[in-house]
Protein backbone atom coordinates (compact mmCIF):
# COMPACT_ATOMS: atom_id res chain seq x y z
CA UNK A 1 0.00 0.00 0.00
CA UNK A 2 1.51 3.52 -1.24
CA UNK A 3 -0.05 6.43 0.29
CA UNK A 4 0.36 9.82 -2.02
CA UNK A 5 -0.39 13.34 -0.76
CA UNK A 6 -0.13 16.46 -3.37
CA UNK A 7 -1.35 19.96 -2.85
CA UNK A 8 -2.19 22.75 -5.03
CA UNK A 9 -2.87 26.60 -4.12
CA UNK A 10 -5.72 27.66 -6.48
CA UNK A 11 -6.79 31.32 -7.20
CA UNK A 12 -10.53 30.55 -6.72
CA UNK A 13 -12.52 30.83 -3.19
CA UNK A 14 -13.25 27.04 -1.16
CA UNK A 15 -16.63 27.25 -2.85
CA UNK A 16 -15.68 27.19 -5.95
CA UNK A 17 -12.85 24.33 -5.64
CA UNK A 18 -15.31 22.59 -3.82
CA UNK A 19 -17.91 22.63 -6.03
CA UNK A 20 -16.17 21.79 -8.99
CA UNK A 21 -14.07 18.97 -7.65
CA UNK A 22 -17.59 17.55 -6.60
CA UNK A 23 -17.94 17.79 -10.77
CA UNK A 24 -16.97 13.84 -10.59
CA UNK A 25 -17.56 13.14 -14.52
CA UNK A 26 -15.31 16.33 -15.33
CA UNK A 27 -12.21 14.82 -14.20
CA UNK A 28 -11.21 13.23 -17.47
CA UNK A 29 -10.74 16.75 -18.62
CA UNK A 30 -7.66 17.30 -15.86
CA UNK A 31 -6.68 13.87 -14.99
CA UNK A 32 -4.45 11.69 -16.77
CA UNK A 33 -5.62 8.03 -17.16
CA UNK A 34 -9.05 8.28 -16.09
CA UNK A 35 -11.35 8.07 -19.56
CA UNK A 36 -14.82 8.51 -17.47
CA UNK A 37 -16.61 8.60 -14.54
CA UNK A 38 -20.07 8.07 -14.60
CA UNK A 39 -21.85 9.23 -10.61
CA UNK A 40 -24.70 6.21 -10.55
CA UNK A 41 -26.29 7.94 -7.10
CA UNK A 42 -25.60 10.49 -4.80
CA UNK A 43 -22.97 8.37 -3.35
CA UNK A 44 -21.29 5.85 -6.05
CA UNK A 45 -19.57 6.52 -8.90
CA UNK A 46 -18.16 3.94 -11.79
CA UNK A 47 -14.78 5.04 -12.99
CA UNK A 48 -12.72 3.76 -16.18
CA UNK A 49 -9.19 4.59 -15.90
CA UNK A 50 -5.83 3.65 -17.80
CA UNK A 51 -2.37 2.98 -15.55
CA UNK A 52 0.62 2.03 -17.78
CA UNK A 53 -1.89 1.01 -20.93
CA UNK A 54 -3.87 -1.26 -18.77
CA UNK A 55 -7.06 -0.38 -18.61
CA UNK A 56 -9.68 -0.70 -15.46
CA UNK A 57 -12.78 -0.74 -14.05
CA UNK A 58 -13.90 0.19 -10.80
CA UNK A 59 -16.98 1.52 -8.20
CA UNK A 60 -16.25 3.46 -5.68
CA UNK A 61 -18.38 4.48 -2.92
CA UNK A 62 -18.33 8.51 -1.60
CA UNK A 63 -17.83 7.83 2.25
CA UNK A 64 -17.55 11.18 3.73
CA UNK A 65 -18.95 14.73 2.16
CA UNK A 66 -18.67 17.97 3.97
CA UNK A 67 -19.48 21.10 1.72
CA UNK A 68 -16.30 23.18 1.55
CA UNK A 69 -13.82 20.87 3.94
CA UNK A 70 -13.51 17.62 2.34
CA UNK A 71 -14.71 14.46 0.41
CA UNK A 72 -13.80 11.29 1.10
CA UNK A 73 -13.94 8.23 -0.77
CA UNK A 74 -12.74 4.11 -1.02
CA UNK A 75 -13.00 1.84 -3.80
CA UNK A 76 -15.70 -0.92 -4.09
CA UNK A 77 -13.68 -3.58 -6.26
CA UNK A 78 -10.94 -3.56 -8.43
CA UNK A 79 -7.58 -1.55 -7.58
CA UNK A 80 -7.82 -1.15 -4.14
CA UNK A 81 -7.46 2.93 -3.24
CA UNK A 82 -9.18 5.14 -0.57
CA UNK A 83 -8.71 9.20 -0.22
CA UNK A 84 -9.85 12.38 0.85
CA UNK A 85 -9.37 15.54 -0.84
CA UNK A 86 -9.57 18.89 1.71
CA UNK A 87 -10.14 22.44 1.13
CA UNK A 88 -8.68 24.95 3.32
CA UNK A 89 -9.22 28.81 2.63
CA UNK A 90 -5.96 30.71 2.64
CA UNK A 91 -7.99 34.22 1.93
CA UNK A 92 -11.27 34.43 0.67
CA UNK A 93 -9.98 34.29 -3.23
CA UNK A 94 -7.25 31.39 -2.78
CA UNK A 95 -7.89 27.75 -1.47
CA UNK A 96 -5.59 25.00 -0.61
CA UNK A 97 -6.68 21.79 -2.22
CA UNK A 98 -4.99 18.61 -0.76
CA UNK A 99 -5.62 15.27 -2.10
CA UNK A 100 -4.47 12.04 0.23
CA UNK A 101 -4.84 8.74 -1.30
CA UNK A 102 -3.79 5.21 -0.35
CA UNK A 103 -3.19 2.96 -3.44
CA UNK A 104 -2.54 -0.77 -3.68
CA UNK A 105 -1.82 -0.82 -7.29
CA UNK A 106 -2.91 -4.39 -8.64
CA UNK A 107 -0.54 -6.20 -11.06
CA UNK A 108 2.75 -5.84 -12.08
CA UNK A 109 2.60 -3.15 -14.34
CA UNK A 110 0.68 -0.91 -11.96
CA UNK A 111 3.27 -2.16 -9.11
CA UNK A 112 6.33 -0.98 -11.38
CA UNK A 113 4.33 2.13 -11.98
CA UNK A 114 4.10 2.44 -8.35
CA UNK A 115 7.85 1.92 -7.61
CA UNK A 116 9.41 4.18 -10.41
CA UNK A 117 6.69 6.76 -8.81
CA UNK A 118 4.23 7.09 -11.59
CA UNK A 119 1.07 6.82 -10.04
CA UNK A 120 2.47 10.10 -7.57
CA UNK A 121 3.83 12.29 -10.37
CA UNK A 122 0.28 11.39 -12.16
CA UNK A 123 -1.59 12.92 -8.67
CA UNK A 124 0.79 15.81 -8.75
CA UNK A 125 0.03 16.29 -12.61
CA UNK A 126 -3.52 16.03 -11.95
CA UNK A 127 -3.64 18.59 -9.24
CA UNK A 128 -1.33 21.57 -11.54
CA UNK A 129 -4.37 20.76 -14.21
CA UNK A 130 -6.90 21.15 -11.65
CA UNK A 131 -5.47 24.32 -10.84
CA UNK A 132 -5.31 24.86 -14.34
CA UNK A 133 -8.70 24.30 -15.46
CA UNK A 134 -10.47 26.37 -12.57
CA UNK A 135 -8.48 29.17 -13.04
CA UNK A 136 -9.09 29.44 -16.97
CA UNK A 137 -12.74 29.00 -16.10
CA UNK A 138 -12.74 32.75 -14.66
CA UNK A 139 -13.83 31.09 -11.16
CA UNK A 140 -16.72 29.54 -12.34
CA UNK A 141 -16.86 26.13 -11.86
CA UNK A 142 -19.09 23.84 -14.28
CA UNK A 143 -21.61 22.50 -11.26
CA UNK A 144 -22.00 21.87 -7.60
CA UNK A 145 -22.96 18.94 -5.95
CA UNK A 146 -23.40 19.53 -2.23
CA UNK A 147 -23.93 16.63 -0.79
Amino acid sequence: MSTITESVDVNVDVRTAYNQWTQFEDFPRFMAGVDEIRQTDTTHTHWTVSVAGVKREFDATITEQNPDERVAWRSDDGPTHAGVVTFHRLSDATTRVTAQMDIDPEGFIENVADKLGVLSGRVRGDMRRFKEFIETRDGQETGAWRG
